[in-house]
């Protein structure tokens, strides 16, 4: 089963974030990552990212056409991108919402997501491991 795993902005540029807050991966790391665990769960991961609300949204029609499964880090798109909500809102396979960091112990700005009300969960604040425990949910639920 494929899963697509969308990464939104910055996240490329993780080895310039605040380590206190991402952890010590660097992109490329967590993207063999979640291509390592995506495997051991028997899932086949494609892994991307972009800065760019339009290509997200693309990816995400994409895997709405094709019925793909989606694991999401929106990032920043988290708190105010209605246009990534409403085109997860068309994906009919199962989606979650990760985040590496735990949002609600962060800026206020940052407690509110707008696609968490159209993706199966949301799971935040366990670093990497936040892809992991969405690809184990994920093929539950792809198995039911």
């Amino acid at each position: 089963m494929k899963v697509r795993v969308l990464n939104g902005p910055n996240l490329a540029r993780l080895d310039l974030r605040s380590s206190a807050i991402y952890g010590d991966m660097n992109f490329s790391a967590l993207q063999e990552f979640i291509l390592k665990t995506a495997a051991e769960v028997g899932l086949e991961a494609e892994v991307l990212q972009s800065d760019s609300e339009t290509e997200l949204i693309h990816w995400i029609h994409e895997a709405a056409d094709s019925h793909t499964p989606i694991v999401i880090n929106p990032a920043a798109f988290t708190h105010y991108s209605y246009a990534i909500r409403d085109a997860l809102e068309m994906v009919s396979a199962p989606k979650i919402e990760v985040h590496l960091s735990n949002t609600m112990a962060r800026e206020e700005f940052r407690h509110t997501s707008v696609v968490s009300g159209v993706v199966h969960g949301t799971i935040a604040g366990f670093g990497p491991d936040s892809y992991r425990l969405a690809l184990i949910a994920l093929k539950n639920l792809v198995g039911k």
